[in-house]
């Protein structure tokens, strides 16, 4: 059996599945039946995803099989969890520290506005408040 194609070989775009069939006694059913995330996956996802589950998710044992460091078998799980609809961790960490960063800023700029503190005590305190880049 082939394996499900789920790009339009003529314009690229998006499959749906639109019928199911049993090649016991040949029954069908037709429908718009929604595709699960997991086989949404590039073939090279895929591939990561067997070799992760095979070696229980230990990262160290991932990167002894597939010949590549800590890091890529990060980011490849990452792209993963993003390929799936899920934040990364990372972005999620990100994401957290930007909101305090502003929070922070938010609130020297308040102090300004209120006059309990002065313009270069704003920039004193704003310069160890920086924001984290995408």
């Amino acid at each position: 059996m082939g394996r499900l194609v789920l790009k339009c070989p003529s314009c690229s775009g998006n499959l749906s599945v639109s019928r199911l069939g049993c090649p016991n006694c040949t029954i069908s059913i037709e429908g718009d039946f929604s595709v699960p995330p997991l086989l949404k996956l590039t073939p090279a996802q895929l591939d990561f995803i067997e070799v992760f589950i095979k070696n229980r998710g230990v990262i160290r044992d991932v990167e002894r099989e597939l010949g590549v460091s800590y890091p890529t078998v990060r980011a490849r799980l990452d792209e993963v969890i993003e390929a799936l609809g899920y934040q990364s961790r990372t972005d999620a960490v990100d994401d957290s520290a930007r909101e305090t960063a502003a929070a922070r800023r938010r609130a020297v700029l308040a102090e300004v506005k209120a006059g309990r503190i002065d313009p270069e005590q704003a920039l004193a305190a704003l310069r160890h408040t920086k924001l984290p880049r995408k």
